[in-house]
């Protein structure tokens, strides 16, 4: 899902991505034992770049014609142009904690893939094993 024409932004997302910082893995998670960014850590490796390159970043909840929720992170540029990906969720369990929770994971991982956001140490495929 784009505008028509992403020139111009693609430009612009080209100069943050040259200026992204990673991401700082401040978080640990004892299940996997493993480390990672929350949302806060990823928004702090991007919020100065995305905003001196001119763009604005939205994430609205939706649903599917099935009923599946969803969160759809659009990146917006100055000129008009935009960018933007939907992530289905899957609660484990149908209450608003869950659902509190999926959105959060979504947030996170959909704002780290549209702007190009790594952590410090990449450790996730290991730690799944």
């Amino acid at each position: 899902m784009k505008s028509e024409n992403i020139d111009k932004l693609a430009v612009a997302l080209n100069k943050v991505q040259k200026e992204l910082k990673k991401a700082v893995k401040g978080h640990e998670n004892p299940y996997f034992k493993s480390s990672y960014s929350d949302l806060g850590e990823v928004w702090d490796a991007c919020r100065e770049s995305l905003s001196d390159n001119g763009f604005s970043v939205v994430q609205a909840g939706g649903v599917t014609t099935t009923g599946q929720p969803t969160i759809v992170t659009t990146l917006l540029h100055s000129s008009g142009q935009w960018i933007s990906g939907e992530y289905l969720l899957m609660p484990v369990k149908s209450d608003p904690q869950a659902l509190g929770s999926s959105w959060t994971y979504a947030r996170r991982y959909s704002l780290a893939a549209i702007v190009g956001i790594v952590g410090d140490v990449d450790d996730d495929g290991e730690a799944a094993m």
